[in-house]
């Protein structure tokens, strides 16, 4: 068993954490590299991105040569900048955070303001990088992360090309953009074009951090390292499958964003289609990177276009009205600051998807997302057939529920199978029990700091292809366009669920006319 010890956030040994189940599982601590953070005064930059760099630091996955520039608009100081994000770790890890670790790392962050379309700024970027790499002794190996709004990516995109930035000159150059990449087909090609004029393809790591949950990487090592699921992962033995990811929270400070986006973009477009595509891929021929990527393309090509003329057998919409969460009077999305009181805007969709290929022929795969529903939750459910022969039928009253297989991919990440077994006594009773499987106390790393850590590694398993990217667009824009042509019936219906519930009674009724229900909240 590999074990190796572990720092914790204090920087002291803490003894010894499993890594790994078998000699060569242990995570592999990156080649030198510094990260250029665009967008350092952001909320992203302060939630996500520094804390995950303190922890990879803490727990000695970060390499010992290794820097980090903050750059915004904003000018400010290098020391200003580390007091900010002390705040920021120290608001992320409240009582695991220690002064003594939080020094040693202070000395890797820098800060130089740019202003992101004058190209003579990035001109002082690269010196500073320049000069900040002899230092360090990084190599030349960098990271541009664009934790700006979408807007400022085009102009970022570009003067890193001008300014020979993005030149893989000894050292590699990789760039993480963030979702939302585009907000239809065509704007997603023209942001892949102006990414192309400036990097290859194998520089650009669109990000999802969806996929750096340990349930979903571990959906490929289920399907197939297991002769227990495999041969019945298919229509044989399938009835249907459902992915939920539901949201306790409203729109929060997200607004002006989530006014011009939706459910749809904002959720089914990135996390929910690459949960389906994870979940729906046939075996690749080699585990790497651009393999599972071109099999993940080969699901988004088979799925069945929506037919815009019968989209009230496909699709549900939603918008939460108010409600009580946790024992507290929320108020619904028209009320929310920065939503319009006529919004149309839609927070829950549930859409009924079919993949025409030989594996899932003739199986729904049910899909819905949605905010201030009454539980957090992001799960893939299968649901297998019935037994074809009820050999009990003459014994017992009440029918037997197929098994469901439950891949958790948060809060509590792990893998469930509920299962038939006899109760105890002389009467014949069956009861559904569960086989639970946990990640809950074994060593994560979440999202960001697995996603980080891939970079690095120049792994992008992880990440995005362009091609897949556009084939997501070509299903849903047409999709997204049509309901939003429907603005004379969405004021009529909207709000149709009150914060704190399921969901809309509407997405109940796309299963039920399939002999179907959702699996509770």
């Amino acid at each position: 068993m590999a074990e190796g010890p572990l720092h914790d956030m204090g920087g002291n040994v803490s003894g010894k954490v499993i890594l790994g189940t078998k000699p060569g599982c242990r995570m592999d601590i990156p080649a030198p590299c510094s990260v250029v953070i665009f967008g350092a005064s952001g909320d992203l930059t302060r939630r996500k991105i520094i804390p995950s760099l303190y922890r990879l630091f803490a727990i000695d996955l970060l390499p010992s040569s290794f820097f980090v520039i903050g750059t915004a608009r904003t000018p400010i100081s290098d020391s200003a900048f580390r007091d900010s994000m002390q705040e920021a770790v120290k608001d992320a890890f409240s009582e695991d955070f220690s002064e003594s670790s939080w020094q040693v790392f202070s000395e890797m962050l820098y800060y130089t303001s740019v202003e992101y379309d004058v190209q003579d700024a990035y001109v002082g970027l690269r010196d500073k990088l320049l000069a900040l790499e002899k230092t360090h002794g990084t190599r030349g190996n960098r990271i541009y992360y664009l934790a700006t709004p979408p807007a400022v990516y085009e102009p970022v995109i570009k003067n890193l090309g001008i300014a020979g930035l993005s030149k893989e000159d000894g050292g590699y150059r990789h760039i993480v953009i963030e979702k939302p990449f585009g907000s239809d087909l065509e704007s997603a090609r023209h942001l892949n074009r102006t990414l192309a004029a400036s990097f290859a393809e194998h520089q650009i790591y669109r990000m999802d951090h969806y996929l750096a949950k340990e349930t979903v990487q571990n959906i490929l090592m289920f399907r197939f390292a297991n002769s227990l699921f495999e041969p019945v992962w298919n229509m044989r033995y399938i009835d249907h499958v459902q992915i939920t990811v539901s949201e306790t929270l409203g729109v929060e400070h997200r607004a002006g964003y989530y006014e011009t986006a939706g459910v749809i973009r904002d959720m089914f477009q990135n996390h929910i289609f690459q949960l389906l595509a994870m979940t729906a891929m046939e075996p690749p021929a080699i585990f790497n990177a651009e393999s599972v990527r071109d099999e993940k393309i080969k699901v988004f090509k088979s799925v069945r276009p929506f037919n815009l003329e019968d989209l009230p057998s496909q699709v549900v919409e939603g918008q939460y009205d108010k409600g009580t969460m946790e024992g507290k009077e929320v108020p619904a999305y028209r009320n929310e600051p920065g939503v319009s009181p006529e919004s149309t805007t839609p927070t829950y969709t549930a859409l009924k998807v079919h993949i025409d290929n030989w594996r899932w022929s003739g199986v729904p795969f049910y899909l819905r997302s949605g905010k201030r529903l009454s539980m957090r939750k992001a799960e893939i459910s299968i649901h297998f057939r019935p037994v074809p022969h009820l050999m009990f039928s003459h014994t017992m009253e009440e029918s037997i529920e197929p098994n469901v297989l439950i891949l958790r991919v948060q809060p509590d990440e792990g893998i469930g199978l509920h299962f038939q077994a006899k109760n105890s006594g002389s009467r014949v009773c069956l009861n559904t029990v569960l086989m639970n499987f946990s990640y809950q106390n074994a060593f994560l790393l979440d999202g960001y700091e697995r996603v980080l850590l891939d970079c690095m590694q120049g792994d992008q398993m992880l990440f995005v292809r362009s091609d897949g990217e556009e084939q997501t667009w070509v299903l849903l824009t047409p999709l997204i366009e049509r309901l939003a042509a429907d603005t004379d019936v969405r004021p009529g219906i909207f709000p149709n669920y009150s914060a704190g519930s399921s969901g809309p009674v509407q997405a109940e009724e796309l299963l039920k006319r399939d002999g179907r229900a959702w699996r509770p909240l």
